[in-house]
């Protein structure tokens, strides 16, 4: 497919008005709606805002290239827009951009139209195409110039497939992948390449974009690098190239910084990876969240369809209860086994497995989910599943080291017999001991719980729930979540009422206050409100993250209240659930659901009677 089919004259604006960066997203955005392109223009202008939250899109350079894949989207489509006096677009140069394509990519997106869209972002890193987009008169001269310069990238493109490393040259194979894959990821891979041939080294790049992975780096071409370029921000596949020289960097690094990633590579002064964390990249490239706290989100995010799944199954099956027997039926109890004896059973060891992958690459998945299954097991539950998952990740890295020895060429040996055979007898052994004590910590806790006086039940109520509304899904928020979840693996159901309770209200005491109080919010945020009633309801607190980026003082401390006391009140009437997640989908299977509701709705309008209290009033 052709880019001239997705960008055509009816998606061009040749003299944008916008001078603020809202501004021009909105003015494309309305360009493609009004063109046909957009089933929800508001929904897909927001999830424009949620990728440049991630990092601008303004590449520098004067351009801009917004883009999103998403269910608003009717049509895949591209809209030019041009600025002679230029946006401040928040460029990673610092620099106003002036020319524009926003990326509208459907959710139902084929390959084709994927790399379509992609391509159109490597045209751009050509000066003098730039220069011709800018000097253009008329949109039939726009599209021309595409066709024209997207012909010479194809031919291009093809001879560099065909061509060979020489000998003599520096040899560096690189990855590169953004969050959405659309247009960083090929630029990123652009960039290098085009540098390399002017620096006068050999590349290949492969990129993990929306369609896929392609150009693939083989065995051999591992085999044959000088070093390796990780230029993503995505998680990439890094355990294959153990032994190599690498450098870690963001993917605007490969658009902005080629040069630089490439001349170190080229030097030899890149650390060597040995599995596991890099001790390479400077303090900028490096993940800066504590080491512990990504390990273990890794297995949590990894554990929660397991968990999500599980449990709702476990709940429903109580819907089928013999009325008259007051036995479960066939079909509750094919439910409960479904969900309980497999789903939810796994939960500890996915856990464990993904921690420990986290830490030590592949090799220590096996290990992981080893010593989880003995945590399951034995009872000692989701703390043995933590402490079995960072056991098994540290021990496989320390077992790295030990097996340096082993020649790379039969590094094959390594990673598929030593590692996983060394690492599972060694956690197994280590939980063999650990499992009895850490089964009696499990059962103190939720002993603890269960002998807690009303009063001091209704107090981590509190705390759990004003701890969801604190970060909105960062640090704190999936710590109270995470210790719902181990609660309810325990077979102590209340704790996550209340935590559900917590994350439902920021999303919905917003929506509620730019309904009830429409002068205290700006047009932008009442239409993002009605989203949030929809957001909130699901149990999808970041929500609210809008809001409190663009007014913390006001709204975190309102919306940390309304937590509070949905919390506080979800502990206090009774509540309790087997389903970890759902929102009001499942509200249905908490025990005493109609008080439940009443929590949350108490919350709800706590947040929203403070921020009508407290923001101040627009002035138009």
């Amino acid at each position: 497919m052709k880019i001239t089919e997705l960008l055509t004259k009816e998606t061009m604006i040749l003299d944008l008005v916008s001078v603020t960066k809202d501004d021009a997203i909105d003015e494309l955005a309305t360009k493609l709606d009004r063109a046909g392109k957009l089933r929800n223009k508001e929904n897909f202008v927001k999830e424009i805002h949620q990728r440049e939250e991630q990092s601008s899109t303004g590449i520098g350079e004067g351009i801009a290239i917004p883009h999103a894949k998403s269910s608003s989207v009717h049509d895949p489509a591209i809209v030019f827009g041009r600025s002679k006096c230029g946006v401040d677009y928040d460029s990673l140069d610092g620099e106003k951009s002036h020319l524009f394509f926003m990326i509208a990519a459907s959710e139902g997106a084929n390959d084709i139209h994927l790399q379509t869209l992609s391509r159109l972002s490597t045209l751009l890193m050509d000066e003098s195409f730039r220069e011709t987009l800018m000097n253009a008169s008329s949109e039939e001269e726009i599209l021309k110039a595409v066709d024209l310069k997207e012909k010479e990238k194809l031919d291009s493109t093809e001879k560099e497939n065909s061509a060979q490393p020489q000998r003599g040259r520096p040899f560096i194979i690189a990855v590169t992948g953004c969050p959405t894959g659309i247009a960083h990821t090929y630029m990123a891979a652009d960039g290098l390449k085009d540098k390399a041939k002017e620096l006068g080294y050999d590349i290949k790049v492969e990129t993990n974009g929306s369609d896929g992975v392609r150009n693939k780096l083989t065995a051999d071409d591992i085999r044959k690098a000088d070093a390796v370029i990780i230029a993503a921000d995505t998680d990439v596949e890094k355990g294959r190239f153990s032994g190599k020289k690498m450098i870690t960097a963001p993917v605007t690094a490969g658009i902005r910084r080629p040069a630089e990633l490439l001349e170190k590579a080229a030097s030899g002064n890149a650390s060597i990876y040995q599995g596991g964390e890099s001790s390479g990249g400077s303090d900028e490239e490096k993940d800066k969240r504590p080491a512990f706290y990504r390990h273990l989100m890794n297995g949590v995010s990894n554990m929660l369809p397991f968990v999500v799944g599980g449990g709702i199954l476990i709940a429903l099956s109580f819907f089928f209860e013999d009325p008259v027997e007051g036995e479960i039926t066939a079909f509750g109890e094919i439910l409960a086994t479904i969900g309980g004896g497999n789903a939810f059973f796994l939960m500890v060891p996915v856990l464990a497995g993904f921690i420990a992958m986290s830490i030590a690459d592949r090799p220590g998945l096996a290990a992981g989910m080893v010593g989880g299954l003995m945590a399951a097991n034995g009872d000692a539950g989701f703390l043995g599943g933590i402490i079995a998952g960072f056991l098994a990740g540290y021990l496989v890295l320390g077992l790295r080291r030990v097996f340096a020895f082993v020649p790379t060429a039969l590094d094959g040996i390594r990673t598929i017999l030593l590692l996983p055979l060394f690492g599972i007898f060694l956690t197994g052994l280590a939980m063999y001991f650990l499992v009895t004590p850490l089964s009696a910590i499990q059962l103190g806790l939720v002993n603890w719980l269960g002998d807690l006086g009303t009063g001091n039940i209704v107090l981590l109520g509190i705390l759990l729930g004003a701890m969801m509304a604190v970060d909105m899904g960062g640090p704190i928020n999936k710590a109270a979540f995470t210790f719902g979840i181990a609660m309810i693996e325990a077979g102590n159901f209340a704790p996550h009422a209340a935590i559900m309770a917590g994350g439902m209200v920021p999303p919905l005491g917003i929506a509620l206050a730019t309904t009830f109080f429409k002068n205290k919010f700006t047009t932008q945020e009442k239409d993002a409100g009605k989203t949030n009633y929809v957001l909130g309801a699901s149990f999808i607190t970041e929500g609210a993250i809008p809001f409190a980026a663009s007014d913390p003082g006001r709204v975190i401390p309102s919306i940390i209240a309304g937590s509070a006391v949905a919390g506080g009140l979800a502990m206090m009437v009774g509540a309790s659930t087997e389903a970890p997640h759902g929102g009001i989908f499942v509200i249905p299977l908490v025990n005493n659901w109609p008080m439940y509701i009443v929590a949350i709705l108490a919350g709800a309008a706590v947040t929203a009677l403070l921020l009508g209290l407290w923001k101040k009033k627009i002035v138009a």
